[in-house]
């Protein structure tokens, strides 16, 4: 049941990602940036946190789990630090996978040649 609950909830999330990209004029960019932003905000208002204990992974692989681990860490942070938390908790609580994407991405451009369409 647990795999259920993953793949409906992200599968959902990945449906509107591409109705959006499908039937606006909308481009990707814009909506993976609104999903980020989406994600901080509900999680700021405290709405994303049970969806992410009823859908595990469903709900924190997709870009809406970017901006849950923003909003996450930027609380956390104030509540330790203070107003400087504001400024570093978001890059603290998603710094591993931010490197991990310049690291993979730096170790596929030597591994592949970019070719001209």
């Amino acid at each position: 049941m647990e795999y259920f609950k993953v793949f409906w909830v992200g599968g959902l999330l990945c449906a509107i990602g591409q109705i959006l990209i499908d039937k606006t004029k909308l481009t990707p960019a814009r909506i993976l940036v609104t999903y980020v932003v989406l994600g901080t905000i509900i999680t700021g208002l405290g709405l994303y946190e049970p969806i992410v204990k009823y859908a595990g992974a469903g709900a924190t692989i997709p870009l809406t789990g970017f901006g849950y681990a923003l909003g996450k860490g930027v609380m956390t942070a104030v509540d330790e630090k203070g107003f400087v938390g504001i400024f570093t908790g978001g890059l603290t609580a998603t710094a591993g996978g931010i490197a991990a994407a310049v690291f993979f991405g730096y170790i596929f451009a030597l591994i592949f040649k970019p070719k001209e369409k």
